[in-house]
Protein backbone atom coordinates (compact mmCIF):
# COMPACT_ATOMS: atom_id res chain seq x y z
CA UNK A 1 0.00 0.00 0.00
CA UNK A 2 2.12 2.69 -1.24
CA UNK A 3 -0.55 5.71 -1.16
CA UNK A 4 -0.31 4.87 2.76
CA UNK A 5 3.77 5.62 3.01
CA UNK A 6 5.45 3.94 1.06
CA UNK A 7 8.39 1.10 1.55
CA UNK A 8 10.71 0.28 3.60
CA UNK A 9 14.63 0.44 1.81
CA UNK A 10 14.67 -3.69 2.51
CA UNK A 11 12.01 -3.74 -0.10
CA UNK A 12 12.92 -1.88 -2.25
CA UNK A 13 16.41 -3.45 -2.15
CA UNK A 14 14.29 -6.54 -3.22
CA UNK A 15 12.46 -5.11 -6.02
CA UNK A 16 15.71 -3.50 -7.05
CA UNK A 17 17.66 -6.81 -6.92
CA UNK A 18 14.59 -8.89 -9.10
CA UNK A 19 14.97 -5.87 -11.33
CA UNK A 20 18.75 -6.37 -11.82
CA UNK A 21 18.92 -9.75 -11.95
CA UNK A 22 16.35 -9.68 -15.30
CA UNK A 23 17.79 -6.99 -16.54
CA UNK A 24 21.19 -8.54 -16.35
CA UNK A 25 19.54 -11.89 -17.90
CA UNK A 26 18.18 -9.91 -20.72
CA UNK A 27 21.03 -8.37 -21.79
CA UNK A 28 23.73 -11.01 -21.10
CA UNK A 29 25.56 -8.66 -18.22
CA UNK A 30 27.63 -10.28 -15.38
CA UNK A 31 25.27 -9.61 -12.26
CA UNK A 32 28.27 -9.60 -10.06
CA UNK A 33 29.81 -6.34 -12.27
CA UNK A 34 26.13 -4.82 -12.02
CA UNK A 35 26.05 -5.45 -8.61
CA UNK A 36 29.53 -3.65 -8.23
CA UNK A 37 27.92 -0.68 -10.45
CA UNK A 38 25.18 -0.53 -8.31
CA UNK A 39 26.85 -0.63 -4.87
CA UNK A 40 28.98 2.56 -6.49
CA UNK A 41 25.86 4.74 -7.00
CA UNK A 42 23.96 3.53 -4.25
CA UNK A 43 25.42 5.82 -1.72
CA UNK A 44 24.70 9.26 -3.17
CA UNK A 45 21.10 7.71 -3.50
CA UNK A 46 20.71 7.20 0.43
CA UNK A 47 22.43 10.02 1.29
CA UNK A 48 19.48 12.21 -0.46
CA UNK A 49 16.76 9.55 0.69
CA UNK A 50 17.74 10.30 4.03
CA UNK A 51 18.23 14.14 3.79
CA UNK A 52 14.63 14.35 2.54
CA UNK A 53 13.49 11.96 5.76
CA UNK A 54 14.72 14.81 7.72
CA UNK A 55 13.41 17.67 5.60
CA UNK A 56 9.95 15.72 5.64
CA UNK A 57 10.26 15.19 9.67
CA UNK A 58 9.92 10.97 9.21
CA UNK A 59 11.61 8.31 10.40
CA UNK A 60 12.25 10.68 13.65
CA UNK A 61 14.73 9.04 16.26
CA UNK A 62 13.80 7.97 19.63
CA UNK A 63 13.72 10.80 22.24
CA UNK A 64 16.87 12.73 23.45
CA UNK A 65 18.27 15.65 25.66
CA UNK A 66 21.16 15.82 22.91
CA UNK A 67 22.24 19.43 22.52
CA UNK A 68 21.97 18.54 18.76
CA UNK A 69 18.21 16.52 19.43
CA UNK A 70 15.67 17.76 17.11
CA UNK A 71 12.20 19.11 17.90
CA UNK A 72 10.34 18.11 14.71
CA UNK A 73 7.05 20.31 13.81
CA UNK A 74 3.69 19.78 13.83
CA UNK A 75 1.95 16.52 14.28
CA UNK A 76 5.54 15.05 15.14
CA UNK A 77 5.80 17.68 18.10
CA UNK A 78 4.39 14.98 20.58
CA UNK A 79 5.26 14.57 24.11
CA UNK A 80 7.52 12.51 25.51
CA UNK A 81 6.67 10.40 29.04
CA UNK A 82 7.69 11.64 31.96
CA UNK A 83 8.80 15.22 29.97
CA UNK A 84 5.83 17.45 31.88
CA UNK A 85 4.38 18.54 28.28
CA UNK A 86 7.73 19.68 26.66
CA UNK A 87 7.42 19.28 23.15
CA UNK A 88 9.94 15.94 22.54
CA UNK A 89 13.19 16.48 20.85
CA UNK A 90 14.39 13.60 19.34
CA UNK A 91 17.62 12.12 18.02
CA UNK A 92 17.75 13.07 14.23
CA UNK A 93 18.67 9.67 13.12
CA UNK A 94 17.66 10.40 9.67
CA UNK A 95 20.95 12.66 9.57
CA UNK A 96 23.55 10.02 11.05
CA UNK A 97 21.83 7.42 8.64
CA UNK A 98 22.70 9.94 5.68
CA UNK A 99 26.20 9.96 7.26
CA UNK A 100 27.13 6.40 7.61
CA UNK A 101 24.98 5.19 4.64
CA UNK A 102 25.88 7.87 2.40
CA UNK A 103 29.31 9.70 3.28
CA UNK A 104 31.56 7.15 5.37
CA UNK A 105 30.27 3.87 3.37
CA UNK A 106 30.69 6.40 -0.06
CA UNK A 107 33.32 6.79 0.80
CA UNK A 108 34.67 3.33 1.51
CA UNK A 109 33.37 2.06 -1.69
CA UNK A 110 35.20 5.18 -3.40
CA UNK A 111 38.22 3.90 -2.01
CA UNK A 112 38.35 0.68 -2.49
CA UNK A 113 37.21 1.18 -6.06
CA UNK A 114 39.59 4.00 -6.93
CA UNK A 115 42.19 3.43 -4.93
CA UNK A 116 42.29 -0.17 -4.36
CA UNK A 117 41.26 -1.63 -7.47
CA UNK A 118 38.35 -3.31 -6.15
CA UNK A 119 36.00 -3.38 -9.26
CA UNK A 120 38.57 -5.89 -10.71
CA UNK A 121 37.27 -8.97 -8.77
CA UNK A 122 33.16 -8.42 -9.48
CA UNK A 123 31.57 -8.84 -6.02
CA UNK A 124 33.98 -7.60 -3.62
CA UNK A 125 32.31 -3.96 -4.33
CA UNK A 126 28.48 -5.22 -3.82
CA UNK A 127 29.64 -7.18 -0.62
CA UNK A 128 30.96 -4.52 1.07
CA UNK A 129 28.48 -2.16 0.19
CA UNK A 130 25.55 -5.06 1.65
CA UNK A 131 27.60 -5.34 4.75
CA UNK A 132 28.09 -1.46 5.31
CA UNK A 133 24.54 -1.00 5.33
CA UNK A 134 23.42 -3.68 7.03
CA UNK A 135 25.63 -2.51 9.73
CA UNK A 136 25.12 1.33 9.75
CA UNK A 137 21.43 0.36 9.47
CA UNK A 138 21.75 -2.04 12.48
CA UNK A 139 23.50 0.63 14.49
CA UNK A 140 21.22 3.85 13.68
CA UNK A 141 18.40 1.75 14.88
CA UNK A 142 19.72 2.17 18.40
CA UNK A 143 18.90 5.95 17.82
CA UNK A 144 16.18 5.15 15.60
CA UNK A 145 12.39 5.59 16.96
CA UNK A 146 11.01 1.89 16.59
CA UNK A 147 8.00 0.80 14.61
CA UNK A 148 4.61 1.91 16.90
CA UNK A 149 3.08 -1.56 16.06
CA UNK A 150 5.81 -3.07 18.66
CA UNK A 151 5.81 -0.58 20.71
CA UNK A 152 3.64 -2.13 23.93
CA UNK A 153 3.57 -1.09 27.67
CA UNK A 154 5.79 -3.80 27.91
CA UNK A 155 7.84 -3.23 25.78
CA UNK A 156 8.26 0.43 25.62
CA UNK A 157 11.94 0.09 23.04
CA UNK A 158 9.44 -1.28 20.57
CA UNK A 159 11.46 -4.39 19.95
CA UNK A 160 10.54 -7.28 17.65
CA UNK A 161 12.51 -9.89 19.07
CA UNK A 162 13.55 -9.46 23.04
CA UNK A 163 14.04 -11.26 25.71
CA UNK A 164 14.65 -9.21 29.49
CA UNK A 165 15.86 -5.84 28.62
CA UNK A 166 17.54 -7.19 25.36
CA UNK A 167 16.51 -7.11 22.42
CA UNK A 168 16.29 -6.00 18.27
CA UNK A 169 14.57 -3.81 16.23
CA UNK A 170 12.66 -4.70 13.47
CA UNK A 171 14.75 -2.60 11.06
CA UNK A 172 17.96 -4.73 13.23
CA UNK A 173 16.19 -8.07 11.76
CA UNK A 174 16.10 -7.10 8.62
CA UNK A 175 19.52 -5.81 8.32
CA UNK A 176 21.23 -8.71 9.56
CA UNK A 177 20.08 -10.85 6.04
CA UNK A 178 21.93 -7.92 4.14
CA UNK A 179 25.38 -8.49 6.17
CA UNK A 180 25.07 -11.97 5.86
CA UNK A 181 24.58 -11.33 2.07
CA UNK A 182 27.45 -9.06 1.37
CA UNK A 183 29.58 -11.56 3.28
CA UNK A 184 28.29 -14.46 0.63
CA UNK A 185 29.54 -11.74 -1.99
CA UNK A 186 32.95 -11.54 -0.80
CA UNK A 187 33.33 -14.85 -0.11
CA UNK A 188 32.02 -15.67 -3.88
CA UNK A 189 34.76 -12.85 -5.10
CA UNK A 190 37.01 -14.14 -3.14
CA UNK A 191 36.93 -17.41 -4.77
CA UNK A 192 36.65 -16.56 -8.25
CA UNK A 193 40.09 -15.14 -8.86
Amino acid sequence: MLWQGGMSFHGGFIGVMLAAILFCRKHGIALLSASDALALAAPPGLFFGRIANFINAELWGRPSDAPWAVIFPGELAQYCPGWDQVPCARHPSQLYEAGLEGIVLGAVILYLVYRRGWLQRPGRTAGVFFVGYGLARFTVEYFRQADFQFITPDNPMGYALHLGGLGVTMGQLLSLPMVAVGVAFLMIARRRA
